[in-house]
């Protein structure tokens, strides 16, 4: 998972704005009066945001299960002048890192983790990794986005180096979508264009769940915001921000 993915990642997420996830963590820290700068950035990918966070003060440790991925945030970051320590983890078996003032799952990572009790998991390593009074900070594609957005649809997108082709098709489970991607990413010695394929499976759960399962870890839950605002959510908000507080 994640291989040849891996190569395009960046090229794809050129138009994501980390710099709203990072306003996101400064923001929240400021207002409940977390001074340290330690973070934990858990699936961190290909290190675009861990590069952002450690240039603007914070000391960053990336984990990702992807090895390929962090192959890329290495050399990113070594081009960068950057030092960021890089850890091949589950999260929802994280272990052996230390105590972070930080921990945050951005970007709808979150959504990836497969079961309800690897989402419990996740959230107990989270809270074992922070410092008391630490912030918890995560954001999940919510019901409506799953149901109503990426659902039986097709996207796709045309361009010099790549092209994708992105169908979305409901699995079994409630609020769980499956994403089948094609691409041709264009070799640059022959000019031909190589295709190959990946699948990912995205699932959500409702609000209540959520925040009945970090109550349950002993996070305090300080907001519940939508969609990059804050704004509580509602019916049609598309990405849902929690700060939580061990």
């Amino acid at each position: 998972m994640y291989g040849r993915f891996a190569q395009v990642y960046d090229s794809l997420m050129s138009d994501v704005p980390y710099k709203k996830w990072m306003e996101f963590a400064d923001h929240t820290k400021q207002v409940h009066h977390v001074n340290g700068k330690r973070i934990l950035e858990l699936a961190c990918g290909t290190g675009e945001l861990s590069i952002l966070l450690a240039q603007n003060g914070y000391n960053v440790t990336g984990v990702d299960l992807s090895p390929d991925m962090l192959m890329v945030a290495r050399e990113k970051a070594e081009q960068a002048g950057i030092n960021l320590e890089l850890y091949e983890q589950d999260m929802s078996n994280l272990e052996g890192l230390g105590t972070f003032d930080i921990v945050t799952i951005f970007c709808d990572s979150l959504n990836y983790v497969p079961t309800p009790d690897q989402v419990r998991q996740t959230f107990q390593r989270a809270y074992a990794h922070l410092e008391n009074k630490g912030l918890f900070l995560f954001d999940v594609h919510s019901a409506y986005k799953i149901e109503n957005i990426f659902m039986n649809q097709t996207f796709s997108y045309v361009g010099e180096e790549i092209s994708y082709i992105w169908d979305c098709y409901p699995e079994d489970t409630p609020y769980t979508v499956e994403h089948d991607l094609t691409f041709f990413l264009k070799d640059d010695q022959t000019g031909q264009y190589d295709r190959f394929e990946e699948s990912h499976v995205q699932r959500t759960y409702l609000l209540e769940d959520y925040t009945n399962w970090l109550n349950e870890t002993g996070f305090t839950i300080l907001s519940v915001t939508a969609d990059f605002t804050e704004k509580k959510p509602d019916e049609q908000s598309e990405r849902i921000f929690f700060a939580c507080q061990k």
